[in-house]
């Protein structure tokens, strides 16, 4: 029972051995490899998977008692490309995100965030602020 195992041992030990000289070098370049294509795709899915996005709530009522959500809804959310405001009586302010089907992917609650970290969440979900034209003479 000792001996097969041994033999056993010795075998496995012999083919990663023949493994690690033969063929190292090409495996590491492979997986390499696809690990940069693996990030690449992610980075690229990431930044297209929202075609645009709406921000959904009360004009007034409970987003007074919110400033710095009520700046970015009237302030800074129509600078944004691909974003809009939509008035819904009562609601809470909340981020609605969507696919280029025009089916809602995503719903984020606005209300314990800051006006900066809105615009930063904008900007990490992939959107970008609009150039403001100059004025032609």
């Amino acid at each position: 029972m000792d001996i097969s195992r041994r033999k056993s041992g010795v075998s496995y030990f012999r083919f990663l051995r023949i493994l690690k000289i033969n063929m190292a070098p090409s495996t590491i370049v492979t997986f390499i490899s696809l690990l940069l294509l693996v990030v690449t795709l992610a980075a690229v899915s990431a930044k297209s998977k929202y075609t645009f996005a709406t921000i959904e709530s009360c004009s007034g009522c409970s987003l007074n008692r919110l400033p710095d959500v009520k700046k970015f809804i009237f302030e800074d959310v129509p600078k944004y490309n691909n974003v809009e405001f939509k008035h819904i009586q009562g609601a809470s302010p909340e981020l609605v995100l969507y696919d280029e089907n025009e089916e809602e992917v995503e719903r984020l609650n606005l209300v314990s965030l800051t006006r900066d970290e809105c615009n930063d969440l904008l900007l990490s979900k992939g959107f970008t602020k609009s150039i403001p034209k100059k004025d032609e003479i």
